[in-house]
């Protein structure tokens, strides 16, 4: 009986730490990672664009599933931090793909 409520407690144990690291990976790591690859695509329209995440209340987001896309936007200079895309803004919104 000792040797199965060992077993139960270090299955616990891994499930505990298995879902620590997943929640790290989630909002530690993938927004660095979404970043890095809007910065990507907003280098390709010129050095002095940004990537930004659409921080309005009106934001588009796209759910695929249960994963929710945010809106990011390619914007020219360094004080921007909400996407305006209307007359005269110098951001560009990134499209996602979806299949």
């Amino acid at each position: 009986m000792k040797e199965a409520t060992g077993e139960l407690n270090m299955t616990v144990v891994t499930l505990i730490a298995i879902a620590a690291i997943a929640g790290l990976f989630y909002f530690a790591i993938w927004p660095m990672v979404q970043q890095m690859l809007v910065q990507q695509t907003c280098n390709t329209y010129g050095p002095d664009y940004r990537a930004v995440r659409d921080t309005s209340g009106d934001k588009e987001s796209i759910t695929q599933g249960q994963a929710k896309i945010d809106r990011w936007c390619c914007c020219m200079g360094d004080n921007v931090t909400t996407c305006s895309t209307g007359e005269g803004s110098n951001c560009i919104v990134v499209k996602e793909e979806t299949n």
